[in-house]
């Protein structure tokens, strides 16, 4: 990322750099040492979730306790290496079930991370699902639902491109429903699933980009690049190919390349 000219970063926790339930002061210590030497600072913090039994709404008890905890855990860890937002996501009810009660023990753990979160000077934003990952958020309007139910104001909105355009929903629809709540923003590719490095999808960067640009949209966009696997094998190329597409996408007055955005 120094290498590219970033000078802010959205960190995925994960093993082996930064697994949430192990993680202890020296490792902490070793993460905030290796961005301090690099001028780095953290725009956002992303704990592993979705794909995993990591799931707030599950209904095993076990497992929503050990969810929230990671939560409730990273929120610390943000506030310890000064990420200013926490990333989240609403979880997933059983299939086979009214999503009634999963609904409620999202909004019960939401509330709980957003709460500790505000303690810690940290606000948290909530991203919609693609609905093969989740039955609870996955759109405008069920997001603006789970927002006014846990009726936290440290909650606010990320847009996902490739979430939003599977969903049918338009950027100006965000800005319609969250206005200023929009604190965050994936910038993907997409065809329109796939996640993927800018020009490998056929998703409209110079629209989305107006649409923001309009929207007065001042925080970070970061790129979630995951397409079928082959980028974690050369992750460089794919980077720069999006750094291009946007320096591109962006030209003009109101919406120049930002190396404290991207």
């Amino acid at each position: 990322m120094v290498d590219l000219g970033r000078t802010r970063i959205e960190l995925w926790c994960v093993a082996p750099h930064l697994h949430i339930p192990e993680t202890d002061a020296a490792q902490l210590q070793q993460v905030w040492t290796l961005l301090q030497e690099r001028e780095l600072s953290l725009a956002c913090l992303t704990p592993e979730q979705v794909s995993y039994p990591v799931n707030i709404a599950s209904g095993v008890q076990r497992l929503r306790e050990r969810s929230l905890q990671l939560f409730l855990r990273a929120a610390e860890v943000c506030s310890e290496l000064e990420s200013p937002l926490l990333f989240l996501t609403a979880g997933r009810g059983y299939e086979d079930e009214p999503i009634g009660p999963a609904w409620e023990r999202s909004v019960a753990g939401l509330q709980a991370i957003a709460a500790r979160a505000a303690e810690l000077g940290v606000s948290c934003v909530l991203e919609p699902l693609q609905r093969v990952e989740s039955n609870l958020v996955t759109d405008v309007q069920s997001l603006a639902r789970m927002l006014r139910d846990v009726g936290s104001p440290a909650l606010g909105v990320v847009i996902d491109t490739v979430a939003m355009a599977v969903a049918g929903d338009s950027i100006n629809d965000y800005g319609d429903a969250f206005g200023d709540r929009i604190r965050h923003v994936h910038l993907v590719d997409g065809a329109p699933a796939g996640h993927l490095a800018w020009g490998d999808g056929s998703m409209d960067l110079r629209g989305i980009l107006r649409d923001l640009s309009g929207l007065e949209y001042q925080g970070a966009m970061t790129f979630e690049l995951f397409g079928d696997g082959s980028y974690a094998l050369e992750p460089r190329p794919a980077v720069e190919k999006c750094l291009d597409a946007f320096a591109v996408g962006a030209a003009g007055p109101r919406a120049s390349p930002d190396k404290q955005r991207v």
